[in-house]
């Protein structure tokens, strides 16, 4: 521990601001990691008993089923149902406004973890420069020469910042990738639900519908 707080010492006042967005990078994947995992449901096989619910004409059982599930495929399905009796025109602009607001929801947050990526090595960059300088300005007024030892180790310092802002930024951009891809995948999944909800309800809830969504499965 003295060692690493040796080393940020030596990096120069730049490190606070940089160990700040290492953790405010930290707190935001986890929690958008753990949001998203929540919100991850096996679409799939929730839609098939929606579906089943709805054939049998049990639309207080499918809404209840959307109730007691978490994330936004079931809030998108729920007001697919809650309109299901409305013009299609209407449930359609319903669901799409809902869709467009989990879409919100999932993606908050994200972009900051590209940001953070973006301003690290930035951040780092500035404290190498401004540690050279005070190098520099200190070797200046002393009228001094400084051996190679020491000049190295003014250097070494220096890069410090650089390096942690660096380290920062691919963490950062792994991060991000990751989670866009949970973003992806999540509102695929959305879309999914959605269309085959308002396809069911518009078809008239036909028999033979589970069969054809137990086709796309299997693909």
């Amino acid at each position: 521990m003295e060692k690493i707080l040796d080393i940020f010492r030596m990096g120069g006042p730049v490190m606070i601001p940089l160990a700040g967005l290492a953790l405010i990078g930290a707190i935001i994947f986890i929690e958008r990691l753990l949001y998203l995992h929540k919100g991850q449901i096996r679409t799939i096989e929730f839609v098939s008993g929606i579906k089943t619910a709805l054939k049998n004409r049990r639309l207080l059982e499918a809404i209840t089923i959307c109730d007691e599930s978490f994330g936004p495929v079931p809030r998108i399905v729920k007001t697919a149902l809650l309109n299901c009796e409305q013009p299609r025109d209407v449930m359609s602009q319903s669901v799409s406004v809902a869709a467009q607001n989990e879409f919100a929801l999932i993606d908050r947050r994200v972009a900051s973890m590209a940001l953070i990526a973006k301003i690290a090595p930035l951040l780092g960059l500035m404290g190498t420069v401004i540690a050279l300088l005070q190098v520099f300005y200190t070797m200046s007024k002393s009228g001094s020469y400084a051996t190679v030892s020491e000049f190295t180790m003014y250097v070494y310092a220096a890069l410090l910042s650089t390096a942690f802002g660096l380290l920062i930024s691919i963490f950062g951009w792994l991060a991000y990738s990751f989670l866009n891809s949970r973003v992806r995948a999540l509102a695929h999944d959305i879309d999914l639900s959605a269309n085959e909800i308002m396809l069911f309800i518009i078809r008239g809830m036909p028999e033979h519908e589970n069969l054809h969504l137990k086709g796309k499965e299997a693909k």
